[in-house]
């Protein structure tokens, strides 16, 4: 008789899937709490350890300054041992590349336990890999150059795992996301350093946090899969969704993080005030809720037919819209009303030929809800296009500027031509 404890073909035992991904865990935590005790005694004994380079990173990531001492003692035994025995840090750095491969591996095959540690592993590598190179005075540009092109194929390596094993369901969406969120992070940072930008820290979903994040939760996600569907040969692992998912949205939520201050930074010579953006998206809800219930009332109380309905619903949408921009939104009283009506009718009409297109798009993926499709559309051109537009064409500060000298230009110049031109008394 066969129970869900028993090995399917192909698969590990629900308890032996238990184990895999509990014992590397257990023993971490054990070294944890050890390392955490010794640290409590030696801070009594010496005072408070304090890690130099962990002083010089800022105060970036979800980590806590603290937190990072604490790990940098609990490593460095690791790393001087490592460099008493003279290890290359280049072979360090490449065996964390083989470990993340192989975790890729792991993943794809459906042994999440194994890939997930080996991946956690991998990481602490990356970690002592520099460490090792400054402590042996080896430490050189390229180094550094190679290490940080081979944390790409790591976590590449790890994501596209993940995409194969998830590449019928629909987690290879965020599996997806995460990928290419984890290589706009650091190109977004090294584009900024380039450019002669401060980037160190900015964001707080940086590679240790990915590599906590995604790691844990795929190691450990077996023991869930083990214990609520012991007989699933392909488990759908649900943790390790979470993490994907929490990996994909905060990594593209940092990789914004840095391009904003690396705008802001450097200048662009636009607006950079969003303080109009939340009023701005309550004045486009209230606007697309007036279209609709125009568009409603027409059809359903007066009969007008449903291209009409329609025409003059958004015509009702953007008559507000517009107004309360102008006056609430951007306070562009003072601004040139025509003018504005006209670069807010191209606005409007552009964004309506955007949002058909991209609505139109999205319906070509299979099961693709309307309503989500359209949802989905309007918030993608609204955040790079209407508002941009809005912000720094239809009511920008210039215009206004314009037009309030342009109101003031008129009777300097007169009274300046009367005193050139009266007679002298």
């Amino acid at each position: 008789m066969i129970t869900p404890w028993d090995a399917q073909p192909g698969t590990l035992a629900a308890l032996n899937r238990v184990w895999t991904a509990a014992a590397p865990a257990l023993l971490l935590i054990a070294y944890l709490l050890l390392g955490l005790a010794a640290y409590g005694i030696r801070g009594l004994a010496r005072g408070r350890f304090r890690d130099e380079e962990m002083d010089t990173r800022g105060l970036g990531g979800l980590t806590t300054a603290r937190a990072r001492h604490f790990f940098a003692w609990l490593m460095r035994p690791m790393w001087r041992g490592l460099a008493a025995a003279e290890v290359p840090p280049n072979a360090i750095t490449t065996l964390s590349v083989g470990l993340a491969i192989g975790a890729g591996v792991a993943l794809a095959a459906g042994r999440f336990s194994l890939g997930g540690w080996l991946y956690v592993c991998a990481g602490a590598l990356d970690f002592l890999d520099g460490r090792v190179a400054r402590e042996t005075g080896r430490a050189s540009s390229g180094g550094a150059a190679l290490d940080s092109v081979l944390d790409r194929y790591c976590e590449s390596a790890v994501l596209v795992g993940l995409c194969w094993y998830y590449r019928t369901n629909w987690v290879l969406f965020p599996c997806l996301l995460a990928l290419t969120g984890s290589l706009f992070v650091p190109y977004v940072r090294a584009r900024g350093e380039a450019l002669g930008a401060t980037m160190k820290d900015v964001g707080f979903m940086q590679r240790p946090e990915r590599i906590l994040v995604l790691g844990l939760s795929v190691a450990l996600s077996p023991i869930f899969e083990a214990l609520y569907a012991p007989l699933e040969v392909r488990p759908v692992h649900y943790l390790a969704i979470v993490g994907v998912g929490l990996v994909a949205v905060t990594s593209h939520i940092t990789a914004i993080q840095r391009l904003v201050h690396l705008v802001h930074s450097l200048g662009d010579g636009e607006s950079t005030d969003h303080r109009p953006l939340p009023r701005s998206i309550i004045v486009s809800v209230l606007a697309t809720a007036l279209d609709f219930s125009v568009v409603r009332l027409l059809l359903r109380q007066w009969g007008l037919s449903a291209p009409l309905a329609t025409a003059l619903g958004c015509v009702a949408g953007g008559v507000l819209a517009f107004l309360l921009s102008r006056s609430w939104v951007f306070e562009a009283d003072a601004g040139p009303r025509a003018r504005q009506a006209g670069r807010f009718l191209f606005v409007s009409g552009t964004s309506a030929g955007l949002n058909a297109g991209g609505v139109a798009l999205l319906l070509l993926l299979p099961s693709m809800n309307n309503q989500v499709a359209w949802v989905v559309t309007r918030a993608v051109v609204f955040l790079t296009w209407n508002y941009p537009l809005l912000r720094d064409h239809v009511f920008s500060s210039a215009l206004r500027g314009e037009s309030i000298s342009d109101a003031s230009a008129g009777p300097v110049s007169l009274a300046h031509a009367g005193g050139r031109d009266a007679p002298q008394s």
